[in-house]
């Protein structure tokens, strides 16, 4: 399958893909760092995993890879930032890049999900549980993802949460 086949922007369709579910993978794109979340086989929970620091694709593509293989990963969520207004600059066209080549690398498919307030969401979230600045600062990129893959999932699930 061509990888552009396997990369989409619905979460219907990523259900409709994998009818069966399975453990997805969810990340939060950085100039510096990556944001790893994970869910459950059954789609209910993502979780914050860990950040790691971005390197040259080739890094990159083989730290994912051992997450994937290790968790037995059936899809990737990539958040997708667009601008307040739903248009795609520079940083979009280069998360559609990465997704390509996620999908081409794992040839697993790969939905990117509008990112918008993710960070904010993640920042809110962390003041109110009261972590200190600098475990925010350490934190702030996964729980971004997870953020995504969370809304990702409600999504595809249908949930009543959104």
């Amino acid at each position: 399958m061509d990888s552009r086949e396997l990369v989409g922007e619905s979460a219907a369709g990523l259900a409709e893909t994998l009818p069966d579910g399975g453990a997805l993978i969810g990340l939060d794109l950085g100039t510096k760092t990556i944001g790893i979340a994970v869910c459950d086989a059954g789609w209910r929970f993502a979780s914050a995993l860990k950040t790691l620091p971005r390197g040259k694709f080739g890094r990159d593509r083989d730290e994912l890879r051992k997450l994937i293989e290790a968790r037995n990963i059936r899809g990737i969520v990539i958040g997708l930032p667009r601008n307040m207004d739903g248009s795609e600059g520079p940083r979009a066209q280069a998360s559609r890049a990465y997704a390509r080549n996620l999908a081409e690398a794992f040839s697993l498919p790969v939905l990117l999900w509008d990112e918008r307030w993710s960070t904010k969401s993640a920042e809110d979230a962390m003041i109110g549980l009261d972590v200190s600045r600098r475990k925010r600062a350490e934190r702030i990129d996964a729980e971004a993802a997870t953020i995504i893959l969370q809304g990702a999932i409600d999504a595809a699930t249908g949930s009543p949460l959104l």
